[in-house]
């Protein structure tokens, strides 16, 4: 019916007009902009009729889900242990005490960039953001410099290192298409590229934050949600500010360390351990001389994200938090399946765009028409994951899409 770049391009459309102006949830409103798609492109590409449509939408949902549903899950379920446990704040404040508190922006951005590894983005501003305006409050720092490199320091991660479930997509989509993309190297590269455009962010946004200066917690707290060892804490910070006085690391520390939080080396491990595991998992595999061995089956099996997400996960539920009842803990895991299932529908339903948009060859004809025009390799995977983040709202999602458009051509565009 109609040319499948056009098709691609009036579900895009209806898409953004029923999330922008309709307010549709995204989960219809990107299934409702795959069918459309499909159906418009017959008979183009594998979409040959109409129960092809819908077997190529459903095919699409349930392999993107089937690849990273129970890696959101568990994601989702880490972070509220974290949060609830007191794990970030640890995290926090031992990053506070090696740069120190006039650097308490750093500490925000680099603990949102850890948490950001295993745990889904959405996640991780729950759990940081008490923490950002208690900064806020304590030290008079605007939060549009303390929000802003929080913010940057989670997204980074989230877009460009697994475990999180976008770039573990992104590489499921790679080798799906024929491209031998080694999950550990993945890794590496991720965190590499991360480390620059973090530094790069702290003086931007310290740059908004002196622009904004007014944007600060009001220093009026609640005194009934701390305990009495905090209220003196507090009481004495006021009564520096009082004297014009300037905080010091100590002051932080005192006032974290007032609560009962797990050691540092437990905070830190179960958040690391999945990277270690996978990165483990890509060692062996270089090793040839371990190929078939009982050490490298059980590396291997370790090293998968899912495994070695719920082994992270089992540290949370046993060890972060076990002062909690067994109670407790299974109404934090039922807590962060309400927050999960929404994100992993919504990624899912990218997943089903993205995959009729490979059937139907818009991918493909895309691809052809870039090289053709002479766009710089290095650009199309920019350029299509800009288009894509726009209308969709969810960056996951808009990873999985533009994955399915740069990932069949990919040989040919890295030629340019």
């Amino acid at each position: 019916m109609f040319s499948p770049v056009i098709a691609m391009w009036i579900g895009i459309i209806v898409m953004m007009v029923l999330i922008i102006f309709t307010k549709v949830h995204p989960f219809p409103s990107l299934i409702i902009s795959a069918i459309l798609i499909a159906v418009l492109a017959m008979p183009f590409g594998d979409v040959t009729s109409l129960t092809a449509c819908i077997s190529t939408v459903t095919t699409g949902f349930g392999n993107t889900m089937a690849s990273i549903g129970v890696v959101i899950g568990f994601g989702c379920i880490m972070g509220i242990f974290l949060e609830k446990s007191g794990a970030a704040k640890r995290m926090a404040l031992t990053i506070l005490k090696l740069v120190g508190v006039k650097n308490c922006d750093v500490v925000l951005g680099l603990t949102g960039w850890v948490v950001s590894i295993p745990v889904f983005c959405d996640s991780g501003f729950v759990i940081l953001s008490s923490l950002a305006k208690e900064f806020s409050r304590l030290t008079k720092r605007s939060m549009v410099g303390l929000g802003g490199i929080l913010g940057m320091g989670l997204y980074i991660t989230h877009f460009m290192v697994p475990p999180t479930p976008g770039p573990l997509a992104v590489v499921s989509t790679f080798q799906e298409n024929g491209l031998a993309i080694d999950l550990g190297i993945y890794i590496l590269c991720g965190i590499a590229i991360s480390i620059p455009l973090f530094i790069f962010s702290v003086p931007l946004f310290r740059y908004f934050g002196r622009k904004f200066p007014n944007l600060i917690v009001p220093y009026e707290i609640d005194r009934s949600k701390y305990t009495p060892e905090q209220l003196k804490v507090l009481d004495r910070i006021h009564e520096k500010y009082k004297r014009n006085e300037d905080l010091v690391t100590e002051d932080f520390a005192e006032l974290l360390a007032a609560e009962k939080l797990p050691s540092a080396f437990l905070s830190f491990a179960t958040l690391l351990v999945p990277i270690l595991l996978i990165f483990a998992n890509t060692l062996v595999g270089q090793i040839t001389s371990l190929d078939g061995t009982l050490v490298a089956d059980i590396i291997e099996f370790l090293g998968q994200p899912v495994m070695a997400l719920f082994i992270s996960l089992c540290m949370g539920a046993f060890l972060l938090c076990s002062n909690f009842d067994k109670k407790t803990c299974i109404n934090l895991m039922q807590e962060a399946c309400r927050d999960a299932g929404p994100i992993v529908f919504i990624t899912a339903a990218g997943g089903a765009l993205g995959a009729v948009i490979n059937a139907t060859g818009a991918a493909k004809i895309m691809a052809d028409a870039i090289v053709a025009a002479g766009v710089p390799g290095i650009l199309i995977p920019i350029i299509t994951g800009v288009i894509m983040r726009f209308p969709q709202g969810s960056g996951t999602t808009a990873m999985i899409t533009g994955s399915a458009i740069v990932a069949p051509d990919a040989d040919g565009w890295l030629e340019c």
